[in-house]
C-alpha cells in the first residue's frame, strides 16, 4: 500500500511540472520505466561486459592524468610562444590556453583502450605552422610520448600520439582571443567568427559533441544506450565512416533523436524504440535533432534547398551545431542498404528479448559474413615495409568508397556490400617480406531475363578505382617501391584461398524465419545474399547463407495506426494529449514516428526539407523495369531509378560504355599479369588484362590489374 501511495504521489508530481521537450517534434512517448523495464537494463549491462565496454576506474582516472599533462603543457607552451614575440608580460601570464575533448571520450562511452579525441585551442599569437613544429617538438621531449606523427594535410590536421599509453588524436584552433579562459564555451557561435575552415573544422567536433549531451533529456540513458548501439554496430560490421557506413557521431546523433522521443524511457527501451523508429524511417528525409539556425557568418551549411550536391545524399545525419553538415556523406546505396536491414533485423530481436523469447546476447552476434554471398571481390594491398604498409593501407581504405560506387553503377550490379573488418590473409602464401592487407566485397549480380547469356567485365571499374588511389598517393608523395593493389574476383567456395579455416568455418547459427507473410506463404522479398536471384554458369557448391528479410507492415494494421502515418511529419508537432503515456513498449503499428510515413509510389524523387516539409527537384524519376534487388528495388523509395544515386566527385573517373552483347569469354586462356609503367601514361584496354586465375608474378610491380569477367545465366 505504501508503495503505491508513492507511485501515486510521484506520478502526481510529474503531472504538476510541465516537461520540456527536446527536438524538432514532441515526443511519442512520455512513459516511464516500469519494474521489468529495469531489469531489462540491469540484463542488458551484464550482456555487454564481457566486450570489454565499460572502463574500470583505475583506467578512468590515468586518462584524467594524462589529460593534465597535456593541458599543462599546453600552457606552458603557449607562454614560450609569447616570449618569442616579446608579448607584455600581463599577456603573457594569462594567456591561458586550453585542452577540450570530444568524440567518445566526451560523450563518455569510450571503451577499455579507445583512444582520445583531444582539440588544443589556443590565442590569437600562437601560429598553426608553430603548433605542428615548436609544440610536436616539445611532446617529443616528452619521455612518456611515444609514435608521434602529423598530418598537417588531413581534412582536419592532427597530431597523433600516445601519452602514457594513451593514445591521443590532437588538432589545432586558434581563436581571435588575446586569452583563452578555463571557462570558455565553444557552443557560442560567434567563437567562429573570422578564422580560417581548419580551425572551424578541428572547433566542429568539441562543438557537435557538447550540443549532442545538451539535446538529450538524460544523459545517462543516452550513454549506456549509445554504448550498446555501438557495439551492435561494430558487431554487425556498420561501424566505419570511411567505407559508407556510419561513424561514432552518426550513430550518437541516432541514439540522441531516440531519447528525444521517447524522453523518459531507461536503455532497454531505448534500445527498442531505436530499432522500431529507423527501421521505419523514410530515407532519405534527414535526422534532425533540432532546427538549424543561421548565425550570419555566411559559412556552407547542409540545405538541399540550395546545395543541389545535397539532394544526392541517401541518409542524411545533420549535425546540430552551426555550420551544420551531413556527418554520412560517404554512405552509399548498398551501404544505405546493409544498415537499413541490419534495423529491421534489430527490431525483430528485440522484440523478442522485450517479450522473453532471447536474452542480449542474441542482438550482439556476428553476422557471417562469407556465407551470406555466392560472389566476391578481394582487394589487396601490399607493401614492402610495416611503416610503408601503414601509410598505404590507410589511403586504400580510405578509396574504397570509390570502388563500391563505380560497381554500384554497374549495370548487372545491385548490391556492393563492403566488409570493415580486414584480414592480413593467410601467411603460407605471401613472402616474408611483404605486409599484406585484404578486404573482401560480396557482390550480388542482377538477374538477367531472355537471355541465355550475360557477360559481364569490371575491368573499368577497378581500373577506375586504382587509378583513383595511385594519383592521390602519388600526389601526396607516398608512392613507394613494393605498393601494389589487386583485385580478384572469387565465389564462396574459393574464399579457403584467402583467409584461414578459423575465419571461414564458424558455425552458422539459426535465425528466425521472418521471411513469410501473414498468409504463411514466402515473401517476395528476399534477403540481401541474392542467393535466388545472382545466378552463374558455373554452380557453387558452398552453403547457401540466408540473412534475415525484412519486415513487412503487417497487412491488418490498426486504422489508428494508418491515420498516424499519415499525418506525422517532422513539422508536425503530436498534441502531447495523444501522447502514448501508459506502457513503456507500445505495439510497434501504433507509435508514431518522426519523418517515418510509408514508401512512396511516386516515380518522382522528393527532397528533403530542411524545416520539415518536401520540394520537387528539377528531374524526374522515369518508370523502371528493372528487376528487384533480391526482391528489394536496388535503390531506395526516393531514388530508385538512378544508377548514380549521389553527386559525381572529381575522384571517380568516367566508366566506358559496355558492349551489352559482348560474347561469352568464360573459356577464354589466361593471359600473362602486364607490368604497368609508374607514369600511368597509358592504358591497357580490358583485353590486354589477364583473367583472375593467373599467377601473381613475384616481380616488384607498381600496379597488378586483373580482368574479372564471368558470365551469368538464367
Amino acid at each position: 500500500m505504501r508503495d503505491m501511495l508513492t507511485n501515486t504521489a510521484m506520478l502526481a508530481i510529474r503531472s504538476h511540472y510541465p516537461q520540456k521537450y527536446y527536438g524538432i517534434t514532441s515526443p511519442i512517448s512520455l512513459a516511464y520505466p516500469k519494474e521489468e523495464d529495469q531489469i531489462l537494463t540491469g540484463n542488458l549491462i551484464e550482456a555487454m561486459k564481457p566486450f570489454g565496454v565499460f572502463e574500470d576506474s583505475e583506467e578512468l582516472n590515468h586518462r584524467l592524468v594524462v589529460l593534465g599533462k597535456l593541458n599543462s603543457l599546453v600552457k606552458e607552451w603557449i607562454a614560450e610562444v609569447g616570449e618569442g614575440k616579446s608579448l607584455p608580460r600581463s599577456l603573457i601570464t594569462n594567456a591561458g590556453g586550453k585542452i577540450f575533448t570530444f568524440g567518445s571520450y566526451r560523450l563518455g562511452v569510450h571503451t577499455k583502450g579507445a583512444d582520445i579525441d583531444a582539440l588544443c585551442v589556443a590565442p590569437r599569437h600562437v601560429e598553426r605552422t608553430e603548433f605542428f613544429q615548436a609544440f610536436s617538438e616539445k611532446l617529443k621531449q616528452q619521455g612518456g610520448v611515444k609514435a608521434l606523427r602529423a598530418v598537417e594535410d588531413a581534412f582536419v590536421p592532427v597530431l597523433k600520439f600516445k601519452f602514457d599509453g594513451i593514445e591521443i588524436d590532437l588538432v589545432f584552433a586558434r581563436l581571435t582571443l588575446q586569452t583563452i579562459p578555463d571557462n570558455l564555451d565553444l557552443r557560442d557561435d560567434s567563437r567562429l567568427r573570422s578564422l580560417d575552415i581548419r580551425c572551424i573544422r578541428s572547433l566542429n567536433g568539441c562543438r557537435v559533441t557538447d550540443e549532442i549531451l545538451h539535446l538529450v533529456p538524460n544523459i545517462e540513458n543516452f550513454r549506456l544506450t549509445l554504448r550498446a548501439i555501438k557495439l551492435w554496430a561494430k558487431q554487425k560490421g556498420i561501424y566505419s565512416n570511411v567505407l559508407g557506413f556510419l561513424g561514432g557521431v552518426s550513430w550518437a546523433m541516432l541514439v540522441a533523436r531516440t531519447c528525444q522521443l521517447y524522453p523518459n524511457a531507461v536503455a532497454s527501451t531505448l534500445i527498442h524504440k531505436f530499432f522500431l523508429v529507423f527501421s521505419k524511417w523514410d530515407w532519405p528525409n534527414p535526422v534532425l535533432l533540432k532546427q538549424p539556425e543561421d548565425s550570419n557568418l555566411n559559412l556552407p551549411v547542409w540545405d538541399p534547398r540550395v546545395n543541389p550536391a545535397d539532394r544526392f545524399h541517401l541518409m542524411p545525419i545533420i549535425t546540430p551545431a552551426y555550420p551544420q553538415q551531413n556527418s554520412t556523406y560517404n554512405v552509399s546505396t548498398s551501404t544505405r542498404a546493409v544498415i537499413v536491414e541490419e534495423f529491421k533485423q534489430g527490431l525483430v530481436v528485440t522484440e523478442e528479448i522485450v517479450s522473453g523469447k532471447a536474452d542480449w546476447s542474441k542482438l550482439f552476434e556476428t553476422p557471417l559474413f562469407f556465407q551470406k554471398y555466392k560472389h566476391y571481390i578481394v582487394l589487396k594491398a601490399t607493401a614492402s615495409t610495416e611503416a610503408h604498409h601503414l601509410e598505404w593501407i590507410g589511403l586504400v581504405e580510405s578509396k574504397i568508397r570509390v570502388l563500391v560506387g563505380n560497381l554500384e553503377r554497374n549495370d548487372f550490379i545491385t548490391l556492393a556490400h563492403v566488409n570493415p573488418q580486414s584480414y592480413s590473409g593467410i601467411k603460407d602464401h605471401q613472402n616474408q617480406d611483404e605486409y599484406i592487407c585484404q578486404w573482401f566485397i560480396g557482390v550480388v549480380f542482377r538477374k538477367v531475363e531472355h537471355a541465355d547469356g550475360v557477360s559481364i567485365d569490371l575491368t573499368d571499374d577497378i581500373q577506375a578505382f586504382t587509378d583513383t588511389v595511385y594519383r592521390q598517393a602519388s600526389n601526396i608523395n607516398m608512392l613507394k617501391d613494393g605498393m601494389t593493389i589487386e583485385a580478384t574476383h572469387v565465389k564462396r567456395r574459393q574464399l579457403h584461398q584467402y583467409l584461414p579455416a578459423e575465419v571461414l568455418l564458424k558455425k552458422k547459427r539459426s535465425l528466425p524465419d521472418v521471411g513469410r507473410n501473414s498468409s504463411g506463404s514466402h515473401s517476395k522479398r528476399a534477403s540481401l545474399d541474392g542467393s535466388s536471384l545472382d545466378s552463374s554458369r558455373e554452380n557453387d557448391a558452398g552453403t547457401p547463407f540466408c540473412s534475415p528479410t525484412t519486415l513487412h507492415k503487417s497487412s491488418n494494421e490498426s486504422p489508428a495506426a494508418s491515420e498516424f502515418y499519415r499525418n506525422i511529419t517532422p513539422g508536425n508537432k503530436t498534441a502531447a494529449s495523444s501522447v502514448e503515456r501508459n506502457s513503456s513498449y507500445a505495439s510497434p503499428d501504433l507509435c508514431a514516428i518522426s519523418a517515418v510515413k510509408p514508401a512512396s509510389s511516386s516515380s518522382v524523387c522528393t527532397i528533403p526539407n530542411v524545416f520539415g516539409g518536401n520540394m520537387s527537384p528539377h528531374f524526374t524519376t522515369p518508370p523502371s523495369n528493372n528487376p528487384e534487388v533480391n526482391g528489394i528495388p536496388a535503390v531506395g523509395s526516393c531514388c530508385a531509378v538512378s544508377k548514380r544515386p549521389h553527386s559525381p566527385t572529381l575522384e571517380e573517373s568516367p566508366k566506358k560504355l559496355k558492349d551489352m552483347e559482348e560474347v561469352s569469354i568464360g573459356g577464354e586462356k589466361p593471359l600473362p599479369i602486364p607490368s604497368i609503367n609508374i607514369s600511368r601514361s597509358q592504358r591497357l584496354s580490358s583485353k590486354e588484362l589477364p583473367d583472375a586465375t593467373s599467377p601473381v608474378p613475384t616481380s616488384n610491380i607498381r600496379v597488378i590489374k586483373n580482368s574479372i569477367r564471368l558470365t551469368l545465366n538464367r
